[in-house]
């Protein structure tokens, strides 16, 4: 198969999805070209440095000390590669429509340096027909014809940043082709990597197969935060209920109440699902509600805060958000709640600060803020923390000890005690220890 003559490897963008999966293929052996048009990453690479948590310093020196692996903004060394795999991103414009300018910038490169025999692959994350409507036509403006004289298809990224129980090596990838010639030559590809490989009959049917991934759990979470409001109603514990639900061996899967959904993949493709299917007169009343319980938990939250305060305004209120990355144990902020939550609190003429041990900065409007560094010898002044994040390192016992007021979103307090009235998201904590034991005793 022509697959199994590749040598060489280029991957464009080298975000969260392009850096590991170019270090992947050069640690197989593999001469992997890295593109970038981001000078600060291109200059933290050739200095032997990651800018993702998850990638050490010692595996990209590795890679280039090998020899193995180098980072570029020059398109023109897509002509050496035998695989060419598109990793851009596919953000949301203001209209909430897909914005397809980095996909079809990289795709118009592509073209340029198109020759006979290569595989192309796009992996961002998109609607339903992009590669063969978008990204099929432009390659052929070549002069080149798909599954003739090169190959095109298309393979979802499943990265789940932070998860240290799946690298991606052992997470199932999704692979497909414009034909049948060319899904063999992705298969090729990818079984260099990967411990399993999973076909697909049609691109189409693997943009949607990401779809539904992230759709899914934004419903789900959105429904399970919608949820936790209603048992908060009714004097309910929800996390008691949830891992009680768990118990079930079948029929059930955790979710758990959050400030909302972030991140570049799970309040965008859900979107993306939604606009494609306008196209085809049909529409999803799940994704437009899951959308409306998300953007609204923000809101919610700061109501609870303003009702456990007794006030009707936040004015002057000093407030700590505790994480601002869309997930625990990563530096990522992209689509996070949490950046939603500080700007709703600032325009309520609160005076906030925030702390994360992962992201030491933020710019919100123009301004920079920086990560509130806690000092075990300084007593920490403010009205009300609110755990946003997860992270595994955060000083807890010293925001409950210093802080009056905590709202706790994420159930981070559990079985924690101290001066501060602690208030979750989906319950008060501490109403009794042997809900948590009987909670525990499921798992």
């Amino acid at each position: 198969m022509v697959g199994k003559e590749m040598k060489k490897i280029a991957v464009i963008g080298l975000g969260y999805v392009g850096l590991p999966l170019a270090l992947a293929f050069s640690k197989q052996g593999f001469e992997t070209i890295g593109i970038d048009l981001d000078d600060k990453k291109l200059q933290v690479l050739k200095e032997g440095r990651s800018y993702i948590k998850e990638i050490s310093d010692e595996r990209v020196k590795a890679a280039i000390s090998g020899k193995r692996f180098s980072s570029t903004k020059d398109m023109r060394r897509l002509k050496e590669a035998d695989v060419i795999i598109i990793c851009v991103p596919t953000p949301l414009t203001a209209d909430d429509e897909p914005d397809m300018t980095y996909l079809i910038q990289a795709g118009a490169s592509v073209r340029d340096h198109l020759r006979h025999n290569q595989i192309v692959v796009l992996e961002s994350s998109t609607y339903p027909g992009t590669t063969r409507e978008v990204l099929k036509p432009m390659l052929e403006q070549s002069g080149l014809i798909a599954g003739t004289d090169f190959y095109l298809g298309y393979s979802p990224e499943r990265v789940d940043p932070g998860n240290r129980s799946y690298p991606l090596e052992v997470i199932p990838k999704v692979i497909s082709g414009i034909t049948e010639k060319c899904i063999n030559a992705v298969e090729d590809v990818y079984r260099t990597v990967f411990q399993t490989v999973v076909r697909i009959s049609s691109t189409d049917a693997a943009e949607m197969t990401k779809l539904l991934e992230n759709t899914y759990r934004f419903v789900n979470i959105s429904f399970i935060n919608e949820i936790a409001q209603l048992c908060t109603n009714m004097g309910i514990d929800v996390w008691e209920v949830i891992e009680v639900a768990r118990s079930k061996p079948f029929g059930f899967s955790a979710f758990f109440p959050s400030p909302g959904v972030g991140g570049h993949c799970i309040p965008v493709d859900p979107v993306y699902l939604q606009w494609r299917s306008k196209q085809f007169g049909a529409t999803s009343s799940f994704i437009a509600i899951s959308r409306e319980i998300n953007n609204k938990m923000p809101v919610y939250i700061i109501e609870r805060i303003k009702e456990a305060l007794s006030r009707e305004s936040l004015s002057c209120v000093k407030i700590l958000v505790v994480g601002v990355a869309f997930k625990a144990n990563i530096d990522d902020i992209r689509e996070s709640s949490s950046i939603e939550m500080i700007k709703l609190l600032q325009r309520e003429g609160a005076l906030v600060s925030y702390h994360d041990p992962y992201v030491h900065e933020i710019t919100l409007q123009g301004e920079k803020l920086a990560s509130y560094r806690f000092n075990e010898h300084e007593r920490c002044a403010y009205d009300c923390a609110i755990i946003a994040v997860n992270h595994d390192d955060l000083p807890l016992q010293q925001i409950i000890d210093q802080v009056p007021l905590v709202y706790d979103t994420r159930n981070a307090l559990k079985r924690m005690s101290g001066k501060a009235k602690i208030i979750r998201l989906g319950g008060e904590i501490g109403v009794s220890d042997e809900r948590s034991d009987i909670a525990d005793s499921t798992r």
